[in-house]
């Protein structure tokens, strides 16, 4: 028994110092350890790379949705959501396999939530991506083919309406003149025909629309667009004055159009003269005149504290005294330095009356050269367009 217990012992000895299977057992233990961590590396690195690029993508097509909604280039939150999800995928296609960008398809989410108030609307977009990419062969050996990336990105636009309230006054001219036919056909009935000068020359058919008509109907037109841009009458604050060779009718300023239609607009009455200058002075000073019943103390009180200010001068002759046109070029500087916008139409007016109201306007945009009741019609709807227009602002 001693014999065979000492021989056990002998063997085992001679086991333990033979070193000729080691490697064998080592290697077998060993290297799988060495590939998975040279696959967790790889895959590591490939981790930290693509949820960077994920996150900037995300975060591109958050701030893309927004901006569109923002700028009105999409037309809802779908449409939104569905550019947000496109995006990202659009901007990760050059960084993956087509495997993992029909994953990231598939699992990317865009959300739109729209508030808004009486003056302003506002979109918060949030984007959640996530894909799962694939592994290196060599993370096989511990069991894993991929691994969730995921991201999420939000941000917030809109836009807001910022209301300016104008103050306009139309300096409209009701000389002798403007008795005088358009080109536009009434009817064939017989009626009374002036020349420029104002005088008669004749009863006879057919008649056309006169320009103290056509003038009518052309302010008319602008002080619609006044009241489309604001039709419950708190920022626009409108008055006229009908002048020849002196001022001839007029209205103090008024919200909204209807005083200045009734009391001037629809009351003039042509005859007489042509002096610009007392006119365009007495706009320069209701718009300027300071104190509690000035335009911009009465428009702040009503809580406008955007005020933009315009006179529309118009007239179809020239001044009877060259110290008229003096006087009303002075007036219309001046009312340009204060800030004043000035429009200008001559309506079928001589080279000297065009002259004098190319440079009072504000600017070669500012002035119009109507030869026909088209013409005057289409420069007033303009001249209001604009100035409803500037009265309330989009900002983003």
């Amino acid at each position: 028994m001693m014999s065979t217990f000492q021989g056990l012992k002998s063997s085992l000895s001679r086991l333990q110092k033979d070193r000729s299977g080691n490697f064998g057992m080592v290697t077998a233990i060993v290297v799988p350890v060495l590939i998975g961590t040279a696959g967790v590396a790889i895959d590591f690195s490939n981790m930290v790379l693509q949820q960077r690029q994920l996150q900037e993508a995300s975060d591109a097509a958050a701030l893309a949705a927004a901006t569109a909604l923002a700028k009105g280039t999409v037309a809802d939150g779908a449409a939104a959501e569905a550019l947000a999800k496109d995006f990202v995928v659009g901007q990760m296609a050059n960084y993956m396999s087509s495997t993992d960008a029909a994953s990231l398809k598939n699992s990317t989410t865009a959300s739109v939530t729209t508030t808004t108030t009486a003056t302003s609307k506002s979109y918060k977009v949030k984007v959640d991506a996530a894909y799962a990419m694939s592994l290196t062969p060599l993370m096989n050996v511990l069991g894993k083919k991929t691994v969730n990336i995921a991201t999420s990105s939000s941000t917030s636009s809109g836009t807001s309406e910022v209301k300016s309230a104008l103050s306009m006054t139309l300096a409209l001219d009701e000389s002798g003149s403007m008795l005088a036919d358009t080109t536009t056909k009434l009817n064939n009935n017989k009626c009374d025909h002036y020349n420029t000068s104002g005088t008669k020359t004749g009863s006879y058919s057919p008649c056309y629309v006169k320009k103290i008509d056509a003038l009518k109907t052309a302010a008319n037109l602008l002080l619609d667009q006044l009241d489309k841009a604001d039709p419950t009458s708190k920022y626009a604050r409108t008055n006229a004055i009908g002048w020849s060779s002196k001022i001839q009718v007029s209205s103090k300023f008024a919200w909204g159009t209807s005083q200045t239609r009734s009391s001037v607009i629809n009351v003039l009455s042509a005859g007489g003269g042509t002096e610009s200058a007392a006119p365009m002075k007495a706009a320069l000073d209701g718009l300027t005149t300071t104190g509690s019943t000035s335009e911009t103390q009465i428009q702040q009180q009503a809580g406008n504290e955007k005020l933009t200010k315009y006179i529309v001068l118009m007239t179809d002759g020239e001044n009877n005294a060259s110290s008229s046109d003096t006087k009303t070029l002075e007036y219309c500087t001046d009312a340009k330095q204060k800030g004043i916008k000035i429009y200008s139409v001559a309506f079928m007016a001589p080279t000297a009356g065009k002259n004098l109201l190319l440079s009072c306007a504000s600017g070669a945009g500012y002035y119009f050269q109507a030869e026909s009741m088209t013409d005057l019609l289409g420069a007033f709807t303009a001249i209001g367009s604009e100035a409803a227009s500037d009265k309330v602002l989009v900002t983003q």
